[in-house]
């Protein structure tokens, strides 16, 4: 049996000083702190559009991100939604802030400390972990969920 997928991004942007970019995302949909992302579009390869959004969103210009995992779930349509988790640490360009939310240098050893969206330090823990690629939802019932690191 085929399903319908959407297929989107995150990148964890890490410079030299052990800074990672975050973002306030002006949105009603899964609100807070969080890293630069988005929806991967028709025909586009998973690393132009990680790249593509990065400068979107950020005006950075990462050159050879790395896939460090994945997190999926099914949404209420009963659609498979995956999201490629990326880690970036090289890039030039200057940090700006887009329509999408303000952007930000932070202390990575400090992340926990600021509003972040909902699970995203679990998403952070598959992104730098060695052992960790998944980050998974698995639905209990109408909304239940069990959240699963594997």
């Amino acid at each position: 049996m085929s399903e319908k997928v959407i297929l989107t991004n995150m990148c964890l942007i890490r410079d030299d000083q052990n800074r990672v970019v975050l973002q306030d995302r002006q949105s009603e949909v899964w609100p807070g702190m969080t890293f630069p992302g988005g929806k991967i579009e028709y025909k586009e390869s998973f690393k132009d559009a990680v790249v593509r959004e990065v400068f979107e969103e950020t005006g950075l210009n990462i050159k050879d991100p790395i896939i460090v995992g994945t997190k999926q779930f099914q949404t209420d349509k009963d659609e498979r939604y995956i999201v490629f988790l990326y880690l970036a640490t090289e890039f030039t360009g200057d940090l700006r802030s887009s329509i999408e939310g303000d952007v930000f240098w932070v202390n990575e050893s400090e992340l926990d400390s600021y509003r972040l969206a909902p699970d995203l330090m679990d998403m952070y823990k598959v992104m730098v972990s060695d052992t960790l690629t998944e980050f998974y939802y698995e639905r209990k019932g109408l909304s239940d969920w069990q959240k699963r690191l594997l």
